[in-house]
């Protein structure tokens, strides 16, 4: 660090972090950027990059319809205590300005996502799509020496030791040995892959979350932000009632840094045992699926020790304060434990179903990754481990977990024992110890409404989200097919959070609140540190990355004095 005062300190360099960082920078200010790892991007760098930003002008000059009374009546029937929000009311309010800007002054660049329905899409106010925004293709090459400081995407998710593919690209990736035209685009993405790889560690086309991560990075550079890597934040320093700066450990030794502000933006509290804990329900476990950034202190204990207030305690499965999602997990080769988030490749597509301990059918597979965690839940220990369940078919054309489609051997993960597998479905309750007559009775019924295209138990595939979810060839269901086709297979699932939900209290500036309510002068909280707009809900992707680029607009101008026009 050259400097020791600074206009601005943010600590924490994810979505949120880097997007206060470069306004700040662009607007003239002197910036410091702490991350406690070597690595830029956080949890950003391996998500799907989804920003969910409802009423935006992306989405209306694609001439899909939305407006921001919608967009309130919708959250107001799926967020607890949205109506009366004013984090809510500014995020409504200023969601679209703060992208404009962003795009404007940085180079961060976003489409809207034409078909991606909102998680309950019959409820008024939802829309089928538009809502969400994705990062457009970034090219990694254009960060020069500094693309090896960009978080890799997780291992499991690239093909061929480092090539990342598009939502667009999977359906052409499962067609190419059936049509010449995607059999075509995928030897373009080969033959640049191959490329890439002449002078890269990995692939250099960039999309997902690793996309929006490298953009931001890019912006805050070329902006000039100075980025302290390995930095982790031992305290805030307070004088007079106001935090200005923050005791830094870098290279063996300790720093003072002073600033105008600090805007924390460490990634939450999800690796934090002792705090998780008065979130979640028990049997929730410790599992995350978040980067853990393994810094001394996370932004809620700093915060905590000059007097910032944390939410009040959760009691519940409904109102747990976690992002869900369903995992499977393995031990890779250098002894580091793995999750596989699964969001939107196998549980929808039809011939899988998820059963509970005693091997009955528990949750409509097809619903959001929340909903299904927070099934998992309500069955307290009977549905923890789940296992999501398939034939031979279907692990061959859409995969399961870890297990990629159209997949040459399956030895590794049955040798592991990721993946169970046998002859039949009784051999398979066997494997993973259900009772035989229960599962031959739950894939009994479940095959005769499959091969009626309906279900009649849980309604799979009954509405718009659901059915965007499967198969778009399959009829007349794309969520339900029979199981039939041995043998079989299997892989339990745990609950995992994606962020949590519970952080620090704000204010609609995203200041740091004290216990009665007052502000803590100089400090601010965004991204996953702070209490999350949606209050433990989940009603559309991008629900974490769309506050935390709002809030991170919102808390570098009001940090350094500058009014947010709309």
């Amino acid at each position: 660090m050259i400097a020791l005062n600074y206009d601005l300190i943010v600590v924490g360099a994810g979505a949120a972090g880097l997007a206060a960082a470069s306004v700040a920078a662009v607007r003239g200010h002197r910036v410091l950027l702490v991350e406690a790892t070597g690595k830029i991007g956080g949890t950003t760098a391996i998500s799907g990059g989804m920003v969910w930003i409802p009423a935006n002008h992306k989405m209306n000059e694609a001439g899909l319809a939305d407006n921001a009374a919608a967009a309130r009546r919708y959250l107001e029937q799926t967020v607890p205590g949205a109506a009366h929000d004013a984090r809510m009311r500014a995020y409504l309010t200023h969601g679209d300005a703060a992208i404009r800007y962003l795009e404007a002054h940085t180079e961060l660049k976003l489409q809207p996502v034409r078909r991606y329905p909102d998680y309950y899409p019959d409820l008024p106010g939802a829309t089928a799509g538009g809502r969400v925004l994705e990062p457009v293709k970034f090219d990694g090459r254009e960060l020069g020496r500094d693309f090896a400081l960009l978080r890799d995407p997780l291992p499991e998710f690239l093909l061929f030791g480092g090539m990342m593919i598009s939502r667009e690209d999977i359906p052409k990736l499962r067609r190419a040995g059936k049509s010449a035209a995607a059999a075509w685009h995928v030897g373009k993405l080969l033959g640049r892959y191959a490329l890439q790889r002449i002078s890269a560690h990995r692939g250099t086309t960039l999309v997902l979350g690793n996309a929006l991560a490298a953009r931001l990075f890019k912006s805050a550079r070329d902006a000039g932000v100075e980025i302290a890597l390995n930095t982790s934040v031992a305290g805030l320093t307070v004088e007079h009632g106001r935090v200005t700066g923050i005791r830094a450990l870098t290279g063996g030794r300790e720093i003072s840094v002073s600033a105008r502000a600090v805007i924390l933006a460490t990634g939450g509290l999800s690796h934090d045992a002792e705090l998780r804990a008065s979130y979640v329900p028990p049997q929730a476990g410790q599992r995350s699926a978040t980067v853990d950034a393994r810094a001394e202190r996370g932004g809620a204990r700093l915060a905590q020790a000059v007097g910032g207030a944390l939410s009040a305690r959760s009691h519940g499965v409904d109102d747990a304060l976690a992002f869900w999602v369903p995992v499977s997990s393995w031990t890779r080769a250098d002894g580091s434990t793995a999750y596989f988030p699964h969001t939107v490749t196998d549980r929808a597509k039809p011939g899988l179903i998820a059963v509970n301990r005693h091997g009955k059918r528990f949750v409509n597979e097809a619903r959001s990754y929340h909903e299904f965690v927070r099934a998992q839940l309500r069955e307290t220990n009977a549905a923890i481990p789940a296992w999501l369940i398939c034939d031979r078919r279907f692990l061959w054309k859409y995969g399961l977990g870890r297990v990629r489609p159209f997949a040459l051997t399956t030895k590794h993960d049955i040798a592991s024992g990721y993946l169970k597998q046998a002859a039949t479905p009784d051999a398979l309750a066997d494997a993973i110890g259900v009772s035989r007559e229960n599962l031959r009775a739950t894939l009994e019924r479940f095959n005769a409404d499959a091969r009626a295209g309906h279900d009649s138990e849980f309604g799979r595939g009954g509405d718009i989200y659901q059915r965007h979810l499967g198969d778009a060839d399959h009829a007349p269901n794309p969520c339900v097919a029979p199981l039939e086709h041995g043998p079989y297979y299997a892989v339990s699932v745990f609950p995992a959070d994606l962020g949590m939900a519970a952080g620090l209290v704000t204010d609609e500036h995203a200041r740091v609140l004290r216990d009665d309510g007052s502000p803590l002068d100089g400090l601010y909280a965004c991204g996953n540190d702070m209490h999350s707009v949606m209050n433990g809900a989940y009603p559309g992707p991008g629900i974490t990355l769309g506050p935390a680029l709002v809030f991170g607009v919102l808390a570098a101008h009001h940090a350094l004095g500058h009014k947010f026009d709309v």
